[in-house]
C-alpha cells in the first residue's frame, strides 16, 4: 500500500471495484484521495491541469498493483471548461464503468482584496471553486441511478465559519457549496444518491505551507484547534472514505467538517 496509509486504518469492502471520480487530484488533498481510494481498490479517475504531477501520482501508483488494486485514470481537465468536464467524464465512464462516487475536490484559495476584484475575476472565482462542482455532479447522475446509488461529496471550507478575510470571493464560493450540497441531496435522495459536503479546516498540504502558513498563522492554528497537532491531507481522506463508503449509507446533506476543533 502507499506509504502514507496506516495499515491498522478501516477498510471498507463496499468501495472495492466502485469508480470514484476525484477533481484537483494530483497533488495535495486531492492526491491524498485518489491514494486512499486507490489502496481501498476502487478503480479511481482523477482530473487535473497539473500533467506532470498528475502522470506521476498514476505512475507511482500504477507500479503498486498489488490485489485487488486497479492502475489510477488521469486526465488533464481544466475543469473551468464545462464542455472538457462533461467530455472527460464521458471517457472516464467508457473507461471504467458507471461512476458511483464523485469527489469535487478542486479549488483555488487565491487571496486578493474586495478591491481589486472585477467581475471577470469574480467570474473566475466562481468557475474554478463551485461552478464545476454542479456540473460533474450533473454529469454523473445517471451513472448513480443506473447503480441504484451514489455519492457526492462536495469540498467546503471552514474559512467562511470563521468570518476569514483576504479572500472574499472564495469564501463566498465556499459557503455557498454547502446550500448546493442540501439541494442537491433533497432532489436525488430519492434515487439512493448521498450528497454531502466535506468541510476541511487549514490543511498543511506543501502548498499552504509554502505559500500562506507563517509565524501568526502557526499561532491561529494553535489557538483555535481543540487537538493541537496539524490537519493532514490523509485526515480529509479518511473522512471521504466513510462518506463514500456503504458505512455511510443513510447519511446526506450532512456537514462533516474536519478541522481538528477550530470551527
Amino acid at each position: 500500500m502507499p506509504a502514507s496509509i496506516d495499515s491498522a486504518l478501516a477498510r471498507y469492502p463496499s468501495l472495492a471495484n466502485r469508480t470514484v471520480l476525484v477533481t484537483g487530484g494530483a497533488t495535495g488533498i486531492g492526491a491524498a484521495f485518489v491514494e486512499h481510494f486507490f489502496d481501498q481498490g476502487a478503480k479511481v479517475a482523477f482530473f487535473d491541469i497539473d500533467t506532470d504531477a498528475g502522470e506521476a501520482l498514476a505512475d507511482t501508483l500504477g507500479a503498486d498493483l498489488a490485489a485487488g488494486r486497479h492502475r489510477p485514470m488521469f486526465l488533464r481537465v481544466d475543469l473551468t471548461d464545462i464542455d472538457a468536464l462533461q467530455k472527460a467524464i464521458a471517457d472516464v465512464r467508457s473507461a471504467l464503468g458507471p461512476i458511483g462516487v464523485l469527489v469535487n475536490n478542486a479549488a483555488n484559495d487565491k487571496r486578493h482584496t474586495i478591491e481589486e476584484v472585477t467581475p471577470a475575476f469574480y467570474d473566475a472565482g466562481i468557475a474554478v471553486n463551485i461552478r464545476h462542482q454542479f456540473f460533474a455532479a450533473q454529469a454523473v447522475v445517471e451513472d448513480m441511478k443506473q447503480l441504484g446509488g451514489g455519492s457526492i461529496i462536495n469540498l467546503g471550507s471552514i474559512s467562511w465559519m470563521l468570518k476569514n478575510g483576504g479572500y472574499p470571493v472564495y469564501v463566498t464560493a465556499k459557503a455557498a457549496v454547502q446550500g448546493m450540497t442540501r439541494g442537491l441531496a433533497r432532489d436525488l435522495g430519492r434515487f439512493n444518491i448521498r450528497v454531502n459536503t466535506l468541510v476541511p479546516g487549514w490543511v498543511m498540504t506543501e502548498k499552504q505551507k509554502r505559500l500562506w502558513l507563517d509565524d501568526a498563522g502557526r499561532r491561529a492554528i494553535k489557538e483555535g484547534q481543540c487537538i493541537d497537532g496539524e490537519l493532514l491531507p490523509a485526515h480529509l481522506a479518511r473522512a471521504a472514505l466513510f462518506l463514500a463508503s456503504d458505512d455511510s449509507r443513510m447519511m446526506t446533506a450532512q456537514d462533516v467538517i474536519v478541522d481538528g476543533g477550530w470551527a
